[in-house]
């Protein structure tokens, strides 16, 4: 079977059901058994001292230990990178370093306060040390500074650290309600009131402020120059729409998300001159038929966010949709993405779990999934960051 890695621009093989034999086989191998043998070793304080003490095992004693630190710390460092965010730091030193006293007045904090957050964030890579007691942004706080989807996505994370309070209660299904169950109207459990205007203006902008970032990707790696109409399917407020039309002025453009999503799609498109170029549609992709008339239909973070029975119907309804020459457009993080596997496996995995619905799939899923909703075998079209989002070209089954 093709892997992730190996498959950019070409087809994904469907694999076929493991052998339940096979794999009882793979478990008594050698290689397991080394392994196990190998881990039994490294568990030995002895041997830890020792590989601390040796020269050639040095390096890698000292790596594997600030790795395995970094694990225990991480919340540590997140909620550092919160306080640098929530007290706009990053923007303060902008035009050039600043003085710890001039920043300890700027910041509202005592000096020794200041000078602990700003050591923390040196360490952290997010800001530079420089002479005369003054610190600098960071490469990394550089980057932060540039995005403020990234900023927005930091503050949201509150409410997924409340949700992950007690993570074996999260996964025993023991948490009845979670604060993202809640913030994403689309969620298990969330009830009617998270569909109200103030809690949809919300969600919609925060994803609006995330969108730019993975529109660019998708926009740099797939042309629509051989398509006339394109419909976003769970389009949000429009974002991604509008930025099409700065690359392919020629599509007529469709948009569909829940009716009062799709209420702040039009206002968002008349205010930024686009409201005559998109026609926008409000419904429920799971109840109500899609728009027909495209030729291309995009899902950009959409099946993720479902269990595999509704991403199922909701694929069915796109190729329901289509025209038989049609294409569309998937484009979401997928597991199976080397270098990536935090990110996908991780992060992304214990989110859905707290929004209570939805898991990430590798490309080879994704191709399970088509080929049942009627979709022949789908292309990855390779992007520059997959880490955060693979896209797949797939078109009706004929």
């Amino acid at each position: 079977m093709t892997s992730a890695s190996q498959s950019a621009g070409k087809p994904i093989a469907i694999a076929a059901e493991a052998d339940p034999k096979a794999e009882t086989v793979a478990l008594q191998s050698w290689l397991d058994r080394a392994l196990t043998w190998r881990n039994r070793i490294l568990a030995k304080p002895s041997f830890q001292r020792w590989a601390a003490a040796f020269p050639l095992t040095k390096p890698i004693a000292e790596r594997n230990a600030r790795a395995l630190f970094d694990v225990c710390a991480g919340f540590v460092y997140s909620q550092v990178l919160l306080a640098c965010i929530k007290l706009d730091l990053f923007s303060m030193l902008a035009d050039g370093p600043l003085t710890v006293a001039d920043l300890s007045r700027r910041l509202g904090l005592e000096e020794r306060a200041a000078r602990r957050l700003l050591n923390a964030a040196a360490s952290l890579k997010l800001l530079d040390r420089r002479r005369d007691d003054r610190f600098g942004l960071g490469s990394l706080g550089a980057v932060l500074n540039g995005n403020p989807s990234i900023a927005a996505m930091i503050e949201h994370h509150a409410l997924l650290y409340a949700d992950l309070r007690d993570p074996i209660a999260l996964l025993k299904g023991d948490v009845k309600k979670t604060e993202l169950g809640t913030y994403w109207p689309y969620a298990g459990g969330a009830g009617a009131e998270s569909r109200d205007p103030e809690r949809v203006q919300t969600y919609t902008r925060l994803m609006a402020q995330s969108q730019p970032l993975i529109s660019a990707d998708i926009l740099d790696a797939y042309s629509f120059k051989a398509h006339r109409c394109l419909l976003d399917v769970g389009g949000g407020d429009g974002t991604f729409l509008s930025l099409v039309l700065e690359r392919a002025p020629h599509l007529a453009l469709k948009l569909f998300d829940l009716p009062p999503v799709a209420a702040e799609a039009r206002v968002r498109l008349e205010a930024n001159g686009h409201g005559s170029r998109v026609e926008v549609h409000g419904g429920d992709f799971l109840a109500d038929p899609l728009p027909t008339g495209a030729d291309v239909i995009s899902l950009v973070r959409v099946i993720f966010d479902h269990d595999d029975a509704t991403a199922l119907r909701i694929l069915t309804a796109v190729r329901r949709a289509l025209p038989p020459n049609g294409v569309l457009l998937l484009a979401e993080p997928m597991s199976g993405t080397r270098g990536a596997e935090p990110i996908s496996d991780a992060y992304f995995g214990f989110y859905l779990l707290a929004m209570g619905r939805g898991r990430t799939r590798t490309p080879e899923d994704m191709a399970r999934l088509l080929d049942a909703a009627g979709f022949g075998v789908p292309q990855v079209v390779p992007t520059c960051r997959p880490m955060f989002m693979r896209l797949l070209k797939a078109s009706p089954r004929r």
